[in-house]
């Protein structure tokens, strides 16, 4: 079992499978994280080479099932991962977290990527609470005239807009923590992508009750073909594992 991972999902699954016997599991992780969370089981890190390189891999250590447990923003890991399991053959699924969905009293403005978020804050607030990721900051570099608070598990990459404060945190938060971080930052715009799950998802409860606006970055979709699970269970179900 090759499991591409980097998310809780992806942890949970290989804690799951490694507790069998008769399966040999590896997790491999991007290393883009410095500190990621504990994996039970065989890890890898850094990339593959592409697709061709995830394709000889698969072959090499002769992987019956691969399942891609990447963030769903993961759009170019995705995709390798798409054309590797078609060119060798290897059953594959994409394990993806359901997204958030709006409720009474959201001013959600979903848009199709970071350079769309961009060209519509200056229209909605001056003082932005990014949640994004460290990664895609110089799609906001250009807004001088807005001040921008960014939270990361890891440094961010630069360039960054010229007003910015960085914020290194990791989920889960709560509601009425993230209540008190827009009041102490004065945050009027809420910029988050849809990465959809429980831990960064009290940031949304607490601009409803605010009523700030959030602009949302969907998601990208997934390669055509490919067979997508919402969740662990559904992996073992995928799988015809019995329960333990």
């Amino acid at each position: 079992m090759l499991i591409l991972g980097g998310t809780a999902e992806a942890r949970e699954l290989a804690a799951l499978l490694t507790a069998r016997s008769g399966l040999r599991v590896t997790t491999s992780l991007a290393g883009r994280v410095s500190r990621p969370g504990t994996v039970t089981g065989d890890v890898r890190i850094g990339g593959f080479g592409g697709a061709d390189g995830l394709a000889d891999w698969l072959r090499d250590q002769r992987v019956d099932a691969l399942v891609d447990a990447t963030h769903p923003f993961a759009e170019s890991i995705t995709a390798n991962a798409a054309r590797a399991a078609a060119a060798t053959g290897v059953p594959s699924v994409v394990l993806r977290r359901p997204g958030w969905r709006p409720e009474p009293g959201d001013r959600w403005h979903p848009v199709a990527s970071l350079a769309e978020a961009a060209a519509l804050l200056p229209t909605l607030g001056r003082r932005v609470l990014l949640t994004t990721g460290r990664l895609g900051l110089a799609a906001f570099a250009h807004l001088t005239d807005l001040h921008f608070v960014v939270r990361s598990v890891e440094l961010p990459d630069p360039p960054m807009p010229p007003h910015t404060e960085v914020l290194l945190a990791r989920g889960p938060f709560t509601v009425a923590d993230e209540a008190a971080l827009l009041g102490a930052h004065c945050i009027d715009v809420l910029v988050t992508k849809d990465s959809g799950g429980t831990a960064t998802a009290a940031k949304l409860t607490a601009a409803r009750h605010l009523a700030l606006p959030v602009v949302v970055v969907r998601r990208p979709a997934l390669p055509p073909g490919v067979t997508a699970v919402p969740d662990v269970a559904s992996v073992r179900e995928w799988l015809a594992l019995d329960p333990l």
